[in-house]
């Protein structure tokens, strides 16, 4: 099973994706962790985590963000009709045509990179822009990166083998990490950048190159601007770059808007990514791993397998969403305090960001959600529609962020957010259903029930209890012995995910919840 050739389910796969995921973003978090220790929520931090913004920009723009989906699709679909030659071939067509066209945009983005920085950050003053500016230019290549690793990545997914995405983003954190533990004291955070940048190259791309190789793919450079494939992939793509999805643009909206607050791009950057860390977890592994089994039941014309398949995901990811919600923003507090305090993040910085953590934490499960039905859209060949109405989405957001944030600061900006990613998921559902996909009528209704009471339940009996034993413990341990305050959080956090724990197992069983059962049965058959 975890051979890299080796073939998996769907349900291997989202477990393989899952632990695998689960791995990474906790090596993510110390990278995290790493970066707010060296540099907390001040002019490096903010100017670092501005810098992702131009790249990501580049890479949805030009190549839709999403390589590997398109190309899923369409390896697919030449796979199934006894035509892999001819897939090959158009795969080093658009690999060819888009190493042109994607570098050309790069290095036309390094030269507009100071205006960019000014227009969409507007509240960083001239030091913080400068050097935003410096970490912007040294990230931009890895998007070269990025791209070609999604299709050469995308060959394997095909093949219904898992294993090396399952170690690319592990070795793209560790790059980081690398990084700056060998040149910080020489280059300062542009070593954090340049780290990220031999981490892309060796995870991402040269790790599936190799392995696409291994399964018998071979890149030639080869342009040809009449090939199917290549017309294919631009039809396919060409709402994704034309369109633009909340999903992606969150992050650049917030950090536009708490760019005028100092500090606060960094604080709402580090809730964000603690939050997309169980997050991804659940549903970018558990949408990733459907992918090809989605894309496979509708080139087959199976249509009613493939809406229950994308309702019974939606139905269970959903389920899985609300409870892990609970327990995240019940535990907020601790759990941010425990991960990232330290170094030049105070006590002070720790309390707010578990705020903006606890309300972003609210929205996992429509974050879960909408990563399903995105991807049945994406599965059936279908990007015009999504995308379309994920850029409407995104216009009628942006005056719910602009007021928000007026309201009531970056606190507002994560309210903001998950009202958006609301509006995202129950338009592309309604989509799906209007389209007679996936009908609204076939989730589990009774089962999100049982979990959203055992949620409320669960979520309610961890905070009641912990605010006020969280609290006489810490009080107790500080009046007797200097006890640090990790030791505290830890413990509150052991104790608060068992009481969690106990309660939901108790509230799902009292409700007859099949969601325990079920995911252990499958499990045992697994092992």
């Amino acid at each position: 099973m975890l051979r890299p050739s080796h073939a998996h389910s769907v349900f291997s796969a989202t477990v393989v994706l899952m632990v695998s995921t689960f791995l990474s973003r906790i090596v993510g978090l110390v990278r995290v962790k790493y970066i707010v220790w060296l540099f907390g929520r001040g002019v490096e931090a903010d100017a670092l985590n501005g810098a992702f913004v131009l790249p990501d920009m580049i890479s949805y723009f030009l190549v839709g963000g999403a390589a590997s989906i398109t190309f899923v699709t369409i390896l697919t679909r030449y796979r199934d009709t006894g035509r892999e030659r001819e897939g090959e071939r158009s795969l080093s067509v658009i690999l060819t045509a888009m190493y042109l066209v994607l570098g050309g945009a790069i290095l036309v983005a390094e030269l507009v990179a100071p205006w960019y920085i000014h227009w969409w950050f507007p509240g960083f003053n001239a030091e913080k822009a400068a050097l935003c500016v410096r970490l912007t230019r040294i990230l931009l290549p890895a998007q070269l990166f990025f791209f070609a690793g999604g299709v050469f990545g995308a060959v394997l997914l095909v093949r219904k083998q898992f294993n090396v995405q399952a170690v690319t983003p592990l070795i793209y954190n560790l790059g980081t990490i690398a990084g700056g533990l060998l040149l910080v004291r020489r280059l300062g955070v542009s070593s954090l950048a340049i780290g990220t940048v031999a981490g892309a190259f060796l995870g991402p791309f040269l790790l599936n190159a190799v392995f696409a190789r291994r399964a018998g793919t071979r890149y030639r450079p080869i342009l040809d601007w009449q090939d199917e494939g290549l017309r294919e992939w631009v039809r396919l793509s060409i709402p994704l770059i034309v369109g633009v999805s909340l999903v992606t643009a969150d992050n650049w909206i917030i950090a536009h808007f708490a760019s005028a607050t100092n500090g606060a791009v960094s604080l709402m950057s580090y809730a964000k990514q603690l939050f997309t860390a169980p997050m991804a977890v659940l549903a970018q592994a558990a949408g990733a791993a459907s992918m090809p089994f989605f894309a496979s039941l509708w080139s087959k014309e199976r249509h009613y397998e493939f809406a229950i398949g994308v309702a019974d995901s939606v139905s269970r990811v959903a389920a899985l969403g609300l409870l892990v919600s609970s327990a995240m923003a019940a535990l907020a507090a601790p759990l941010v305090e425990l991960i990232f305090l330290g170094g030049r993040f105070s006590s002070g910085d720790a309390r707010e960001c578990a705020v903006y953590f606890a309300v972003f934490s609210i929205s996992m499960f429509l974050w879960s959600a909408q990563s399903i039905y995105s991807r049945a859209f994406f599965a059936a060949g279908n990007t015009l529609l999504p995308m379309a109405a994920g850029t409407v989405v995104t216009l009628v957001s942006l005056p719910i962020y602009a007021y928000f944030y007026r309201w009531h600061g970056a606190m507002g900006l994560a309210v903001a957010s998950d009202v958006g990613i609301a509006l995202q998921t129950v338009t592309v559902a309604v989509l799906l259903h209007k389209r007679r996909m996936v009908s609204l009528a076939s989730l589990d209704y009774a089962e999100l029930g049982r979990c959203l009471l055992a949620a409320l339940a669960s979520g309610a009996a961890v905070w009641v209890v912990f605010e006020w034993l969280g609290a006489m413990l810490g009080h107790l341990l500080w009046s007797h012995a200097p006890v640090p305050i990790r030791w505290v959080d830890l413990a509150v956090l052991v104790s608060g995910t068992l009481l969690w724990l106990v309660v939901t197992l108790w509230v799902l069983e009292k409700t007859g919840s099949a969601l325990p059962r079920v995911v252990m049965t499958r499990l045992r058959r697994r092992a």
